[in-house]
């Protein structure tokens, strides 16, 4: 799935066993992450969103996309500026903040993010 996304899964793999590649899987998903403002801007709310009444849904999906985006935008400037410093000395809060940076991405995809791969 992420693959389909253009963040291969070898990338993942590599920033887990290489500190070097930590920086940019964070920046690969930093950005992926940022691009949830599409969803906001494009898209309008779906999936168990219609089946709710009011318009509390659709308060609700927003916010959990701008949680996401703004995620994404702290994601990526961690990346590039405060893991490259010294790479083996944050190897470990690199692959933290990686594998939380997976549930955004996820929340993305589950409130209609892959409706713009058609």
């Amino acid at each position: 799935m992420a693959s389909q996304l253009g963040i291969p899964m070898e990338l993942i793999v590599e920033a887990r066993r290489n500190p070097v590649r930590v920086p940019v899987a964070l920046i690969s998903f930093g950005v992926l992450s940022a691009a949830a403002l599409a969803l906001i801007i494009f898209k309008a709310p779906a999936g168990i969103f219609l089946h709710l009444h009011g318009s509390t849904p659709a308060y609700l999906c927003y916010s959990v996309l701008g949680a996401v985006v703004v995620f994404g935008l702290a994601v990526a400037p961690f990346g590039y500026w405060v893991v490259p410093c010294d790479v083996d000395g944050w190897h470990d809060a690199g692959k933290t903040v990686l594998w939380v940076s997976i549930l955004p991405l996820v929340l993305v995809l589950a409130l209609g993010g892959l409706a713009f791969l058609k």
